[in-house]
């Protein structure tokens, strides 16, 4: 069986408690950067020992189990291989160690140089008239350069590689696994600065950097259907030769250039045939929805992360869980 996790940001609220009513007790957190989480005079950091020991004891008082990270120390550069990247990637592999040492078993991280996920629009009307978030690269044809100025692919892949054969061995000492995220949107460059994980062939490049279950991947459906019309095989190739240590459940509609964000049921992909992708595999991580709808009545002021489309989506993954499992609308 699949294990469905949530996303959490790691204060406390009443989704903590209504998720598990609903038979979640997984969790994917950020790191606390919250002012309370550090307020002694220690110097120490979101990804230091005893903040992150504090954070998973906050999740296991409520009856949730941490089974990753998807956040990470600054990073930008290790992306581009700049001066203070050791540095970085220093912190990196601390953040990794403390993981370790606690038994959570999953960073997902990208390599996203300087500009993370993004989205020009947050109040496009979808189904219903429910809000979701948009990407048209349209709206950035007049948007400047950031202060990284051009940043061409193959300065992103050299970084890459360095920064693999430094952390890899570091995962494999303390059993955590790197999911690595494609990039969102999977476009060839965003305000001049380039992104590279955006293909297949670019996973495939990435994970035979350092070939270890370590070096793993988060399969991101939202983004994968934007540079693959066949994301059930996608599934399978890479859970093949187990390799996927984390998945995001979503969907758009639209190509890498232009998409909008859609509920589940309502998007370009077949989830069903997904689903029965990720049942067939050997994948012992955790796999959760992402990137929601904002309904009636929510306020919007996190686009993507609105509460009641959550719910929907968990009840889908388990309608299509138990469905898949008895043979039912598959192929």
């Amino acid at each position: 069986m699949i294990r469905i996790a949530e996303y959490f940001k790691p204060q406390p609220g009443p989704f903590w408690a209504i998720v598990k009513q609903v038979g979640v007790d997984l969790v994917v957190s950020e790191l606390d950067r919250s002012p309370e989480a550090i307020h002694d005079n220690t110097g120490e950091q979101p990804w230091d020992y005893v903040p992150l020991a504090r954070m998973k004891e906050r999740y296991e008082s409520a009856g949730l189990e941490l089974a990753g990270i998807e956040d990470w120390p600054p990073m930008d550069r290790a992306r581009l291989g700049l001066s203070g990247r050791d540095e970085e990637i220093e912190a990196v592999c601390t953040l990794i160690r403390n993981m370790g040492r606690l038994g959570i078993p999953m960073l997902c991280y990208n390599w996203m140089a300087v500009l993370n996920w993004s989205r020009t629009r947050t109040m496009v009307r979808g189904r219903g008239g429910a809000l979701v978030s948009a990407f048209d690269s349209s709206d950035l044809r007049d948007a400047p350069p950031t202060w990284a100025g051009a940043v061409p692919h193959e300065q992103l892949w050299s970084a890459f590689d360095y920064f693999l054969r430094k952390v890899v061995p570091v995962a494999e000492d303390a059993g955590v696994r790197l999911a690595l995220h494609p990039d969102d949107p999977p476009i060839p460059e965003l305000r001049g600065v380039g992104r590279i994980m955006t293909s297949l062939d670019a996973f495939r490049r990435a994970l035979s950097v350092v070939d270890s279950p370590a070096n793993s991947l988060c399969l991101c459906q939202g983004n994968f259907t934007l540079f693959t019309d066949d994301v059930p095989e996608a599934i399978r190739e890479f859970g093949s030769r187990e390799r996927i240590a984390f998945g995001h459940f979503r969907d758009v509609r639209g190509t890498a250039d232009s998409f909008v964000e859609t509920f589940h049921d309502d998007g370009q992909t077949d989830m069903a045939e997904c689903m029965a992708a990720w049942q067939e595999i050997p994948f012992d991580g955790v796999l959760r929805p992402d990137h929601v709808p904002t309904l009636e009545g929510e306020a919007n002021d996190d686009p993507g992360y609105a509460f009641l489309a959550r719910l929907f989506a968990i009840g889908y993954m388990v309608g299509l869980q138990d469905g898949t499992s008895l043979g039912q609308g598959v192929r």
